[in-house]
């Protein structure tokens, strides 16, 4: 019998560099690391500019006069309650939870004027106290928002693309208006299908519906991008051709053909000109 193996039985050297280029850079997200030694020193010096920005804008005054709520908050009064979760979003925190990664944090503490930011339960209260009609209220300080920083940006859309769509919102018990419908990623479990619209060439929310699970009929996307229209998205630039613009996209909206045929999710876009 010939035994075929190899006679050296060394050691193989090791594969010298990188075998591969790595294809993207790390993301740097909330979840990230980071430590300094220092002193005084934040992540969160960027809130500085945005802040800035928020004061010229007359930020805090809209909020006082147009945002209403039932509860007296006492650790900190209602515009700096939403101020800040709207910096928590700017930062890459969408969840209250997460907030507590930047309670103490001195840039956020000396913009909001507290030592140290509420617990969880405290802005879960807030947010809780505060009634349907807030809704509203939060879409006219937007349109408010969106009028001041289109004139201040100087933006004069001729053309507003309106991009409507469906997302799908998966339920995990018995709530009243869950239907079992198209669910890609849990199928077969009740859901609601909200419908949002955006605007597609600044990418900024203009309306919402919360919906039950069932497929949105036509008469249902009419009456929504009617009201959609209705909001007065219109901001800088814009005088008054709106109202002829909103009856005609709500009576000749046309669906946008989706990319897959099997996909029973709705979408439609449309274009409104000024």
């Amino acid at each position: 019998m010939v035994n075929e193996q190899e006679q050296n039985s060394g050691r193989r050297r090791a594969n010298q560099g990188v075998r591969e280029v790595i294809p993207e850079p790390n993301k740097i997200n909330a979840s990230t690391p980071y430590d300094f030694n220092g002193r005084n020193l934040t992540p969160y010096g960027g809130l500085l500019p945005i802040i800035t920005m928020l004061e010229k804008l007359g930020f805090q005054s809209l909020v006082e006069q147009t945002l209403t709520s039932k509860r007296i908050p006492r650790a900190m009064d209602l515009y700096r309650f939403v101020l800040g979760i709207v910096l928590g979003l700017y930062i890459g925190f969408p969840r209250l939870n997460q907030l507590r990664f930047m309670a103490r944090d001195p840039i956020l503490t000396g913009i909001l004027k507290v030592t140290k930011l509420p617990v969880q339960s405290t802005f879960w209260r807030f947010v809780n106290a505060l009634h349907r009609n807030v809704a509203r209220q939060i879409l006219t300080t937007m349109k408010i928002m969106r009028e001041r920083v289109w004139e201040a940006a100087n933006v004069k859309l001729a053309v507003v693309t309106i991009d409507t769509d469906t997302t799908v919102h998966t339920l995990y018990g018995q709530q009243m208006g869950g239907r079992k419908g198209y669910n890609p990623k849990n199928k077969g479990k009740k859901s609601y299908q909200p419908m949002l619209t955006f605007i597609a060439e600044t990418r900024e929310y203009v309306w919402g519906e919360l919906r039950n699970g069932d497929r949105p009929s036509g008469k249902q996307i009419s009456d929504h991008l009617a009201n959609s229209t209705t909001s007065r998205m219109d901001g800088a630039g814009h005088t008054g051709s709106w109202p002829c613009a909103r009856k005609n996209h709500a009576r000749n909206w046309k669906p946008r053909k989706p990319s897959n045929t099997n996909c029973s999710k709705p979408a439609s876009t449309s274009t409104v000109s000024s």
